[in-house]
């Protein structure tokens, strides 16, 4: 989707499987690189991040992120804790909200608390109406923490293969408008395709 730079995708939770929109992105455009991790199942918020900073000194510039759930919480962590200058901007797709309760999973509580800081770069947050894992009235208050643009796709459900987003049209466009706000150029397809773990977030 870009001739020049990169653009780093990070999953969430269980990674992104083979129909997930994030490995058909990947599939088609050569400067696509995933974050990847060594336990997608038992996330470390000291791993993912550490993973996410290699990633970003290894990349070539212009980086731009795409995450999705959980890996957007990993994003904002990453950012707060690191030198984020040479990203250029992210796309946080369906964001958990994640809090001190018994609804917290006992795996994802090491990402605790909930990073809420100003983003060091441009990003925009789109949320779904009907995501289970982040009510509708807290995303936009998210956006504005992180200093995002937010935008609302919809009943979308958490906007993945069980909500029926395998390809995802729309990402596609959003992401082609965002790279197009830092004269990235994007149509360069490659017939390649990356294996990835069971998608479950």
């Amino acid at each position: 989707m870009i001739k020049n730079g990169t653009i780093l995708t990070i999953p969430g939770w269980n990674g992104s499987g083979p129909a997930h929109w994030q490995s058909i992105w990947e599939a088609a455009n050569v400067n696509f690189r995933r974050v990847e991790q060594r336990e997608w199942c038992r996330p470390s918020r000291e791993d993912w991040t550490g993973l996410i900073e290699g990633a970003v000194r290894s990349a070539v510039p212009p980086i731009i992120l795409v995450a999705h759930s959980l890996g957007c919480v990993a994003t904002a962590h990453w950012a707060a804790d690191h030198d984020a200058a040479r990203v250029a901007g992210a796309l946080l797709v369906a964001p958990p909200w994640l809090t001190f309760s018994d609804a917290c999973p006992e795996e994802l509580r090491s990402f605790l608390p909930m990073p809420i800081a100003r983003l060091p770069f441009h990003s925009v947050l789109v949320a779904s109406e009907n995501d289970p894992y982040m009510p509708i009235e807290i995303a936009p208050r998210l956006a504005r923490s992180w200093g995002a643009e937010f935008v609302n796709a919809g009943r979308q459900g958490h906007i993945n293969v069980a909500s029926g987003h395998g390809p995802w049209p729309a990402g596609e466009r959003l992401l082609e408008s965002f790279c197009d706000a830092f004269h990235v150029s994007s149509a360069d397809h490659a017939n390649t395709s990356r294996g990835a773990s069971p998608e479950k977030s």
